[in-house]
């Protein structure tokens, strides 16, 4: 698909897509990618159905050849705005980082209002299109790296191997401990045990 819109409009395409919407804890990070015409990375597809080793090696390939975007939104801000709206500027600041502006953007999912380029909303594009199964890779490798870091600070909660989702782990030490600073308390869970009410 992308290869037909670049033709069309005449150059290059950027993939979109974010990691990080739904846990309790932690931000949702976004990326924006540009693939070159060549080298071809092979073993593209969507993040979720990769093994985290390979997720790894294809990223470092990724990043070694293509136009790469980061975005972030932090726990306060998906507090302060609420998670779609949050979702939705970490996408605009992946485009906004990246080093050369695209002709077009491929977006996973749903279109993004205010992205400042024309860009069209693939339904499962992460499955689809080269360039948003890249930053879906892309986003899901930077942000669970972050995770796993901030696990060191804040052992009890096991971010390292939940990334922030709701396990059964995270949920009973949320229980036993309340929430840390990274997680969400505009989420249901975590706002009920903050209040000593989740169970």
């Amino acid at each position: 698909m992308e290869r037909e819109i670049a033709l069309q409009v005449g150059g290059a395409v950027a993939g979109i897509d974010e990691v990080g919407r739904g846990p309790l804890a932690g931000p949702v990070v976004a990326a924006a990618v540009v693939l070159p015409e060549s080298p071809r990375i092979e073993g593209l597809a969507d993040s979720k159905v990769l093994t985290e080793a390979t997720r790894e090696r294809l990223c470092a390939e990724i990043l070694a050849c293509a136009t790469v975007g980061i975005g972030w939104a932090r726990t306060r801000e998906i507090d302060r705005i609420n998670i779609l709206q949050a979702t939705h500027r970490a996408m605009r600041r992946a485009v906004a980082r990246l080093e050369n502006a695209p002709a077009h953007l491929l977006v996973d999912g749903h279109p993004v209002p205010g992205l400042p380029l024309e860009h069209t909303a693939v339904v499962k594009g992460d499955a689809k299109c080269a360039c948003i199964s890249a930053a879906s890779i892309v986003a899901k490798v930077v942000r669970d790296r972050f995770m796993a870091a901030v696990d060191r600070r804040f052992p009890a909660y096991g971010f390292a191997s939940n990334r922030g989702y709701a396990s059964e782990e995270h949920r009973l030490a949320l229980a036993e401990r309340g929430p840390c600073p990274l997680h969400r308390r505009s989420f249901s869970p975590v706002a009920l045990t903050a209040q000593g009410t989740l169970f």
